[in-house]
């Protein structure tokens, strides 16, 4: 059920003397605030064509369009002619679409198995985990599903660790102020103490 070609369908019966269904469809917009209905067409070029302002041209095809049932009510608002679907009708044909096309629901080919790479929340494994990093990973996951949807091949990216400076530096200061037993009992905690009695003993060094 495509609600955009369907509203097409009952413009071009009102319009076809003036207007194809290419110029129809890509003159419809979604309204930017909810309230103002789902799909809009705008009637400022019908002006032109009726000799009538916008709004009584919203308001004359309003009137005269056959509504079909996936719509539940159209307005004629500030030169647009306003449509909003009826959720119920809506929600039922998706339901037994999901239910009759199972997993393959959804599925499109515009990737052509093309390779997308997603970089994940790539933790540094020096330092706590955090909300963070569970919040990208589940996006990064989320944006795979959907390209792997839409027929691309996602590899998910996930690099463990950073194995930068600040490692030597951490090294240096595990050997001078760590202590052992207690690395081995809680890594991170432990190491990043060693970490901060180092920038302690630094801002001391340059006060």
């Amino acid at each position: 059920m495509d609600s955009k070609n369907i509203f097409v369908d009952v413009l071009y019966d009102q319009l076809k003397d003036h207007l194809d269904k290419g110029k129809l469809k890509s003159m419809i917009e979604t309204p930017k605030y909810e309230n103002m209905g789902d799909l809009a067409f705008p009637c400022f070029e019908l002006a032109k064509i009726y000799r009538k302002s916008p709004q009584k041209n919203a308001i004359d095809l309003a009137k005269e369009m056959a509504v079909p049932n996936i719509f539940n009510n159209v307005e004629a608002v500030n030169g647009y002619v306003n449509v909003f679907l009826n959720k119920e009708v809506v929600s039922s044909f998706i339901i037994h679409k999901v239910i009759s096309e199972k997993e393959k629901y959804g599925d499109i080919n515009i990737g052509n198995k093309e390779v997308i790479t997603i970089d994940f929340s790539s933790p540094n494994i020096a330092k706590p985990f955090s909300m963070g990093h569970l919040r990208s990973t589940v996006i990064g996951n989320a944006l795979a599903l959907i390209s792997e949807k839409s027929g691309y091949k996602a590899i998910r990216i996930n690099h463990l660790g950073d194995w930068g400076t600040q490692f030597g530096k951490l090294i240096v200061d595990y050997k001078l102020w760590g202590d052992e037993q207690k690395v081995k009992e809680n890594p991170i905690k432990e190491l990043l103490n060693c970490i901060f009695i180092s920038m302690k003993r630094q801002n001391k060094m340059n006060h």
